[in-house]
């Protein structure tokens, strides 16, 4: 059974298939500019060179046509029909409290994304786009809807529920909802399985650090609370985006440095963060060697990211009450070996021990504590379109 999978933008998207017979990913790649000159498809055979074209898309169903094209091609395709591919599995950023868990895509659905997109209004449309361009270019195949949200549907209202006026919640859908679910589900069952602790029975922190970021605490098997709120925003200090925040700075900014708030919105979403505090740059790779050279703002972002790290992991460790491992994903999780250190040294408090030669792996499965560390720390490569592929199939199957 071959699932397409689809992780739709505005003016992108990146897209995988898969043969769920043994869950390979048989293709990969994305289509970048979308609606604009000079538009960029990328297309990725597991056994097959990569290739790169530059066109002229006019729009997203017009991508997807070159896309299937390049998977049924003679000289570069990796199936002999679109017959073959059984299902579309599709990212949804937010399925509000209408969706707990992925579902199949029908006109009814399709609905209840449309009035969700006042939720996330970046995000959602461009996800409908993509279930409908799909609907067209492959009529009669199944599509499923796989939401950000849907796995931090378990957590308990004192986790989800704001200090506002209650009716702000009731009438108006204020509240926590978090965001990467398919990445924190992937990594905390991938831990349990390797750690040997049943799924249901299993306590973890998974941090999921890239431009991104954002942390969950899963107690048996479940998100039971998570750092980004009602917005991606919230919580960690990412690439560009501020986190956890003074909720009074955007009215003393309207008020005193005549900024409107459509100003503030963009400043506090693409301006700030890592970016916004070194003065140089979002991605860390850059912050520790500005912070080598000594650039004491880079070095400041550094710290500032590892003091809220430290600042979540903390609170999320008293939340959970037993907490048997941590978990770092993400292109920083994975990838930054002295920021892990750093972090995992601090841990002390909690019996945390680091194996540092461990620790010296990028984008591997490793567990990079002690062998007497009583809280096991591992770093689990995240795979959000398995999770979206395996949800499809096992939907599509109980039809």
């Amino acid at each position: 059974m071959f699932v397409f999978v689809l992780n739709c933008g505005s003016s992108s998207f990146k897209y995988q298939l898969l043969d769920m017979s043994n869950e390979h990913r048989v293709a990969a790649g994305l289509v970048e500019r979308i609606g604009m000159k000079d538009s960029v498809l990328t297309y990725e055979p597991a056994h097959g060179e990569k290739i790169k074209e530059t066109a002229d898309i006019a729009d997203h169903e017009a991508a997807i046509k070159k896309v299937l094209n390049k998977l049924i091609d003679p000289r570069g395709g990796v199936i002999k029909s679109l017959s073959d591919i059984a299902a579309i599995g599709h990212r949804v950023v937010h399925g509000g409290e209408k969706f707990s868990g992925s579902v199949l895509i029908t006109d009814a659905v399709i609905a209840a994304l449309k009035e969700n997109i006042p939720l996330a209004p970046l995000h959602n449309p461009p996800n409908i786009t993509g279930i409908e361009a799909m609907q067209k270019a492959l009529p009669g195949v199944p599509n499923v809807g796989v939401f950000d949200t849907s796995f931090h549907a378990t957590m308990p209202p004192e986790s989800y529920v704001y200090a506002l006026p209650y009716e702000w919640y009731e009438k108006h859908h204020v509240r926590r909802y978090g965001f990467h679910g398919t990445s924190h589900r992937f990594v905390s069952e991938r831990a349990a399985q390797i750690l040997g602790i049943a799924k249901d029975d299993f306590n973890c922190i998974t941090c999921h650090m890239g431009n991104g970021s954002s942390f969950t605490a899963v107690k048996n098997g479940k998100s039971y609370d998570t750092s980004m709120g009602m917005t991606p925003l919230e919580g960690l200090v990412m690439g560009t985006r501020c986190g956890d925040v003074d909720a009074g700075i955007p009215n003393y900014l309207a008020a005193n440095v005549n900024m409107s708030f459509a100003d503030i919105d963009n400043a506090l979403n693409k301006k700030s963060g890592l970016l916004g505090v070194s003065g140089v740059s979002s991605d860390m790779r850059d912050l520790w060697k500005a912070a080598a050279e000594g650039n004491a703002r880079a070095k400041l972002a550094i710290d500032v990211l590892r003091h809220r790290t430290l600042k979540y992991i903390g609170a999320y460790a008293i939340e959970l009450g037993r907490v048997d491992a941590i978990l770092f994903t993400g292109g920083i999780g994975e990838n930054d070996i002295a920021f892990r250190a750093s972090v995992v040294e601090r841990l002390t408090t909690l019996g945390v021990k680091l194996n540092a030669e461990a620790n010296n792996a990028r984008g591997a499965e490793v567990v990079i504590s002690s062998a007497d560390s009583p809280i096991k720390v591992l770093v689990v490569p995240t795979n959000e379109e398995l999770v979206i592929a395996r949800d499809t199939r096992d939907i599509v199957a109980a039809r």
